[in-house]
């Protein structure tokens, strides 16, 4: 009874440690095999052609996805049910799910920015009540910096689901400056004097070339717009000269820039 005992036991242990083993050396060369994988996918062309962050994101995602099916087959051949590995994989994956239902958001957030790139880092553009130059696009926020140098955090699953006015990606901005003249102002003298005044301002692009409207009518003045374009990044830089250049110019033509003003009759 001793000696059948004792065999059943070395029996289970060899079969035991057999299948230790084997487990143990899947692991070892699967974990071998991931680590040369993703190597080979580094140097692939067809991510060498994507963003840094989402290459990085790629590949951490798919290292994740071989470490574990490595560590499911190793498991199997030790004996542990696969079924009930895979249970405990999703039942752990939807309760941190939900628990980080905000992040994963802003990560598929993130994702989504870097993929379709509707904003770049350097880029000048407009995201609901914030402006700035986008500082960096990150997994879960974007970084713009303003122009009084704040730096504003935005959540990635915002962007997503927010009108974004990207002012540099064209290249070109068009300045529109609104300048007021009293009724009484001959209309051909000022359309001269604010086209001169234009032309002779540095920055400004002859194609499409420069133009002044007449914009409308207001209670106490005659509005009119002066319209040219200009590469973006000089947008500020024409707009504030193009306005003291106006002003100037009008000053020096005699034309009047009236005040607001209401006329009161008593009967």
């Amino acid at each position: 009874m001793d000696e059948l005992n004792f065999k059943a036991v070395s029996d289970f242990l060899l079969t035991a440690g057999v299948s230790l083993l084997r487990g143990l050396l899947i692991l070892v060369v699967g974990l071998f095999l991931v680590r040369w994988i993703v190597k080979l996918a580094e140097k692939s062309k067809l991510l060498s052609r994507l963003d840094p962050s989402v290459r990085l994101f790629l590949k951490n995602l798919l290292r994740l996805v071989l470490v574990v099916a490595v560590v499911l087959t190793a498991a199997n051949v030790l004996g542990v049910p696969l079924t009930s590995l895979i249970t405990l994989f999703a039942s752990a994956g939807v309760a941190v799910s939900l628990a980080m239902q905000g992040a994963l958001s802003n990560l598929v957030g993130g994702l989504t920015l870097l993929i379709l790139k509707p904003i770049r880092s350097g880029e000048f553009v407009k995201i609901g009540d914030y402006e700035g130059t986008v500082k960096s696009i990150g997994a879960f926020y974007t970084e713009l910096t303003t122009f009084d140098n704040r730096r504003v955090s935005l959540p990635n699953n915002t962007l997503t689901n927010t009108a974004v006015v990207n002012y540099t990606r064209e290249g070109t901005r068009r300045v529109d400056v609104v300048f007021s003249v009293s009724y009484g102002s001959d209309t051909d003298r000022v359309y001269e004097t604010l086209r001169s005044m234009v032309s002779g301002l540095d920055g400004i692009l002859t194609d499409p070339a420069p133009n002044v409207v007449m914009q409308k009518c207001s209670d106490s003045s005659v509005d009119f717009t002066v319209r040219a374009w200009v590469r973006s990044a000089d947008y500020w830089d024409v707009f504030f000269r193009m306005t003291e250049a106006g002003k100037r110019a009008l000053d020096e033509a005699g034309i009047e820039i009236p005040y607001p003003q209401m006329d009161v009759h008593i009967r």
